[in-house]
């Protein structure tokens, strides 16, 4: 009899056991299918947008003979930079369109050929009479680039059928490839550039200078601020029930949506401060406040990893409290410290609500020279090129995006090298 209880009892527990295996295999199984998921709806999102944005890095220009007609002096006046700010360089470009093709006689057609070439042609030619006066009465080949509709041809963006080229376009296309005038090059001007109405001339220069201007602000608020508040949080505050107030804001502050932040500093710097709009200094402000529990949070976990023996070796050769801190204790969390403080920058480097509460969804043409100039960020940029139906714009939406990733990639990786190199393991 107390054998086969004993059988029974056995049987019960293989049983249970084989049902608790199983059950361990498909959590694991669902473990990895909801990893490979991930990975597989990643890969496919960076995929649409690298095949999608590669076309933006490479544009089409059209090699045209320009003849810098003395006639476009005007008359007894001296050849000076602001002379030759006025001139009419768009008949220039009309011109040499006309004597290229002269069989275009309709003035529909002289329209249609007008459109072949980007509209900022006659800009570059005025630049190129301004660094070199001595181009006046001479005929110099000048690549121009190609309008963004010809640009997609060649690219490969559209298939005739979708583009709004017209046959006889079609023919001068033909023409000016045949006679060796076209070429796909690196865009250059995607990177040199600010925004543009046109495709073929907008960049993202302009939005990279905007977020320098404002990391460099957030960077240089955030983070004085930030570890001396860990500090003080850390190592000086007694507990009481103001320091456990403080701290549950500080936590509940990391939590909150971005846009408040941005309502916080429309109110504030914009509204009752007086602060201009769409500056970097006020962007900088407004994303110092949505970094800084970030940074608080980060710093006093940094200086919790410091044993406690350091601090009482310290006091214990004679030190002061501050001698301390500053020469013992901060040295050895510097590293967490500076990683939580990249990481920081780039959360703030990738945001765009706030900033559009105050302002930076303009469209800014130049480059900020300042931190009080009108400026944009990536994100905003991005945000404005995806509103644009445009094909072209959709390449450079999708580009623009490429390269902020590489910059959040490139912060993060930089935030692991810290961490790996300078940790120090107790």
């Amino acid at each position: 009899m107390n054998n086969s209880n004993r059988q029974s009892i056995a049987e019960i527990v293989e049983k249970s056991l084989a049902k608790r295996k199983a059950k361990e295999k498909r959590f694991r199984f669902a473990g990895m299918l909801a990893v490979i998921t991930a990975l597989i709806m990643l890969a496919v999102l960076l995929l649409s947008i690298v095949v999608t944005g590669l076309p933006a890095f490479t544009q089409t220009a059209i090699k045209l003979d320009f003849h810098f007609e003395e006639s476009l002096l005007p008359a007894d006046t001296e050849l000076t930079d602001e002379v030759i700010a006025s001139m009419d360089f768009h008949s220039l470009v009309k011109k040499t369109l006309r004597e290229k093709f002269p069989m275009v006689k309709k003035r529909g057609d002289k329209k249609a050929l007008y459109k072949m070439i980007s509209n900022g042609a006659p800009y570059q030619l005025r630049d190129m009479l301004i660094e070199d006066h001595s181009l006046l009465g001479k005929t110099v080949p000048v690549w121009v680039l190609a309008d963004d509709e010809v640009d997609s041809i060649f690219k490969g963006s559209k298939t005739i059928a979708d583009s709004r080229l017209t046959e006889t376009q079609y023919g001068w296309v033909r023409q000016l490839v045949a006679e060796d005038r076209v070429v796909t090059r690196f865009n250059w001007t995607f990177f040199q550039n600010g925004d543009s109405r046109e495709p073929e001339q907008s960049g993202i220069r302009g939005a990279i200078m905007g977020s320098l201007l404002v990391i460099i602000v957030t960077l240089g608020l955030s983070f004085p601020m930030g570890v001396a508040a860990a500090v003080y949080l850390e190592e000086y505050a007694k507990p009481s029930r103001l320091n456990d107030l403080i701290e549950i804001n500080i936590n509940n502050l990391a939590a909150v949506p971005s846009i408040v932040f941005g309502l916080l500093g429309l109110a504030v710097y914009i509204n009752f401060m007086g602060m201009p709009r769409s500056a970097p200094l006020v962007a900088g402000l407004v994303l110092t406040l949505m970094t800084l529990p970030t940074i608080i949070i980060a710093s006093r976990a940094a200086l919790k990893s410091v044993p406690p023996s350091i601090r009482e070796a310290a006091l214990g050769m004679g030190a002061s409290k501050m001698q301390m801190i500053f020469h013992h204790v901060l040295p050895l969390a510097m590293p967490g410290m500076l990683t939580g403080s990249i990481i920081g920058m780039a959360q703030a480097l990738g945001e765009t609500a706030p900033l559009l509460m105050i302002g930076m969804i303009a469209f800014i043409v130049d480059i900020p020279q300042g931190f009080m100039d009108p400026a944009t960020v990536l994100p905003v940029q991005i945000y404005l090129w995806a509103d644009v139906p445009e094909a072209a714009f959709r390449e450079r939406t999708a580009a623009a995006i490429m390269v902020l990733l590489a910059f959040l990639v490139t912060m993060n990786l930089l935030a692991v090298w810290l961490r790996k190199k300078f940790e120090k393991r107790w």
